[in-house]
């Protein structure tokens, strides 16, 4: 068969025209939406890294708090148990000083009580001591008593500091009464002689001297003149002695102020 060379040629024209078209018209977009195409996919896939990175940096991040908060709850829990442990010392120290002061005090109570009880038996003795000593000397007192008392009313008499002597003396005699000697039993004349021979010598004049009986002196002898007095008697020695016991004042024996 002879080949038509027409159509060979039209056939070549029409095959590179298909072509061209192709590259004009097909080729060309399906190239550019596939460049697009891996440029949206590299795209995506760099935002997907650089999305991974930032979550990797978070991830870190996270790790890092959380290293850091368990950091601080361990140290907060060592605190606070640092600060209970304190603080239960601390209200142990409390509690046992409370209880040692507490315990103190008790011990001090039960110690004034006792010492309270210990006096006031020491007191009652002593009073009733007194008493029976008093009421035994009173059943003894008598002539041979009274007669020692007022030897030894002269004793304390001449054993007088020269101040007391003095003021005594001129008591006696600027007295505008009479001197008053004072005593259990009625004196008899000889010692009144005794006497009125020693305040005469003690004041240097004649007295006027009054005698009278107070049995409550207890054997003893009580001088008053000019608002000055002096006494010796076995009741004030008694009351004296008592009275440095209990440590309760009493009135000092020897010349003095009259009551």
């Amino acid at each position: 068969m002879p080949i038509d060379w027409f159509t060979v040629l039209a056939q070549a024209i029409n095959f590179l025209v298909l072509i061209w078209l192709l590259k004009r018209f097909l080729y060309r977009p399906v190239l550019d939406a596939i460049d697009a195409r891996e440029l949206a996919v590299a795209a995506a896939l760099a935002e997907a890294g650089a999305a991974r990175a930032e979550a990797g940096n978070e991830r870190d991040t996270y790790r890092q708090r959380s290293a850091q908060l368990e950091q601080q709850r361990a140290a907060l829990l060592q605190q606070a148990t640092a600060q209970a442990g304190a603080e239960a010392a601390r209200l142990l120290e409390q509690a046992r000083q409370q209880a040692d002061a507490a315990r103190a005090a008790q011990q001090a109570a039960l110690l004034a009580d006792a010492q309270r009880n210990a006096a006031a038996l020491a007191g009652r003795a002593q009073r009733e001591v007194f008493a029976i000593a008093r009421k035994v000397l009173a059943e003894l007192a008598g002539s041979g008593l009274e007669g020692q008392a007022v030897a030894a009313f002269l004793r304390q008499l001449a054993a007088l500091p020269a101040a007391q002597r003095d003021t005594l003396a001129a008591a006696l005699r600027d007295a505008s009464a009479p001197g008053r000697v004072r005593s259990a039993f009625v004196l008899p004349q000889a010692q009144r002689d005794a006497i009125a021979a020693a305040l005469r010598q003690l004041s240097g004049a004649d007295l006027a001297l009054q005698y009278d009986t107070a049995p409550e002196l207890l054997g003893g002898i009580s001088l008053t003149a000019g608002g000055q007095r002096l006494d010796w008697n076995i009741d004030t020695y008694l009351t004296t002695w008592q009275a440095a016991l209990t440590g309760a004042p009493a009135a000092a024996m020897g010349a003095g102020h009259g009551r």
